[in-house]
């Protein structure tokens, strides 16, 4: 298992995306705009990430 975490920004609203676009996002730890979420540095997580690339911006990466 990584330690490396991933810090990932919302940038776009999920209204009038595809629920599991917003589920996607829900399960990342985002709900809000500019909310920002840590989270573990796995492929299952990087799989999420490019599934909603265009609603969410990676900040930082350890």
């Amino acid at each position: 298992m990584s330690k490396n975490v991933i810090k990932i920004k919302q940038v776009g609203s999920p209204i009038r995306r595809h629920h599991t676009q917003r589920e996607t996002l829900i399960g990342l730890g985002l709900n809000r705009i500019n909310r920002v979420a840590e989270v573990p540095d796995t492929a299952q997580i990087r799989g999420m990430i490019a599934k909603v690339k265009h609603l969410v911006q990676v900040v930082e990466a350890k």
